[in-house]
């Protein structure tokens, strides 16, 4: 199961680099069989079983997700971004968004209300499946650590009071009607003007979507000894005035300094966990006396969590000067 798990993976990648591209003769079936040797119907048998959908729908969701950003992000005509993305008449693409999405591209583009895209599948995610990251990187970085301090902000997300990492945050959230990872991330790559986007596609920093803890007095008490909320959402800018989905919550989050540790680009299947023990380390032996500082436990600050592997993975904890500071 594993191999597999890694080839859906493959094949998933495969799909947005070809769409992204305008490479649509290249995602076939055939050709995917023949990059991973197996047959067509083993190779969309696995992909149901995993996916739990056929490859042509996951397929045929991804363009509507792309082009829906289109419509949203561009002046690009409507006929125009249907047959860029391989639907043959404005008709026929008016049908699939209005059955996808609950509204027409038209609609859509005049009030670009949040709807649950079909985000990324990520079947081999190591703290999904709870693989991965286990083998000892030889060239690691150091952890850097610095301050900064982030301007006002909003942070729209949803928050678990019991939670306990990742994959137990995501088991509970799945447990409260839509409120599971694929709804809440489809929802999220909605959004347009998040702060933290860089162009990605997936349900991580690179998208704009991260994990986060809030000083919450109803909290659990973490190993540090805060009540935290574990929270997963957005960082969206102060004036931000759009449509908050109902089951999400939006709050104001004023200009703080915070100290950052910080590692860079690493192996995300052979390294996560070396790494996770290395900046582990570093907030754990940070000096905060001599640096003048101190962890802010203020009711409403925020700690942010960015795990891409493409580019670092880092802690942004909330700080202040101590009174006896310079």
């Amino acid at each position: 199961m594993y191999e597999w798990y890694r080839n859906i993976q493959l094949i998933v990648d495969e799909i947005d680099s070809c769409i992204k591209s305008c490479g649509d003769e290249a995602i076939t079936l055939h050709r995917l069989a023949q990059k991973l040797g197996y047959s067509e119907f083993y190779i969309s048998r696995k992909f149901r079983e995993i996916s739990g959908m056929q490859l042509r729908d996951y397929l045929r969701y991804r363009k509507l997700a792309f082009a829906l950003k289109e419509i949203r992000d561009t002046d690009f005509g409507i006929l125009d971004i249907a047959l860029n993305y391989g639907f043959s008449s404005h008709e026929a693409f008016t049908r699939a968004f209005k059955s996808a999405y609950g509204i027409t591209p038209s609609e859509y583009r005049r009030n670009p209300v949040p709807v649950v895209l079909r985000t990324a599948l990520r079947p081999f995610d190591c703290y999904l499946l709870g693989i991965g990251g286990t083998g000892m990187a030889e060239s690691i970085e150091n952890v850097k650590t610095y301050f900064v301090t982030i301007p006002a902000h909003k942070f729209m997300h949803i928050r678990n009071y019991e939670s306990i990492g990742y994959w137990d945050f995501w088991q509970k959230q799945s447990l409260i009607p839509g409120q599971d990872c694929e709804t809440i991330c489809g929802l999220l790559d909605s959004i347009s003007g998040k702060l933290d986007d860089r162009g990605g596609d997936e349900a991580n920093s690179e998208s704009g979507q991260l994990m986060a803890f809030i000083n919450d007095p109803a909290g659990r008490i973490c190993s540090w000894g805060i009540p935290l909320a574990e929270a997963y959402g957005v960082r969206l800018p102060a004036d931000y005035d759009g449509e908050v989905p109902p089951q999400m919550q939006i709050m104001d989050v004023p200009e703080g300094e915070y100290i950052v540790f910080e590692h860079g680009p690493f192996d995300f299947e052979t390294e996560n966990q070396t790494v996770e023990a290395r900046i582990e380390e570093a907030m754990k032996s940070f000096d905060y006396t001599a640096s003048g500082y101190q962890l802010d436990l203020t009711p409403g600050r925020v700690f942010y969590f960015y795990h891409d592997c493409k580019q670092f993975w880092k802690y942004v904890r909330p700080v202040v000067k101590t009174c006896c500071a310079g």
